[in-house]
């Protein structure tokens, strides 16, 4: 069973940070952690970060500048950076993996992020 654990989602003031955190429960070689998307209440899951195994880090408009991902290899970990956080961010963020070999998405249960003004 692939399970993702996130963590460091929670409420802060607009201009304020967080860093969230995505690992595999157990480590799976043929599951790769990929990144971040989010959904915000009646909207649809959008793209956030992700980061590929050698590093490339592709951004959606709405966050560049403002976000870092990170990943670690050994752990088969992703983490974000989000600074400036402003009011529209406020989002359930979701850890998103990918199977290498077959394509397969896994997602992570979600970790509630609240800016408010």
């Amino acid at each position: 069973q692939v399970q993702l654990v996130e963590s460091g989602g929670g409420s802060v003031q607009a201009g304020g940070s967080l860093r969230l955190s995505c690992a595999l429960s157990r480590s799976i070689f043929s599951i790769n952690v990929r990144g971040w998307y989010r959904q915000a209440p009646g909207k649809q899951r959008e793209l956030v970060a992700t980061i590929t195994g050698g590093g490339i880090a592709n951004y959606a408009d709405s966050v560049q500048g403002r976000c870092t991902i990170s990943r670690d290899n050994a752990k088969n970990s992703v983490y974000l950076e989000m600074n400036s956080l402003k009011p529209e961010d406020t989002a359930v963020y979701y850890c998103n993996a990918v199977h290498r070999y077959s394509g397969t998405d896994y997602w992570g249960k979600g970790t509630l992020v609240t800016v408010s003004s």
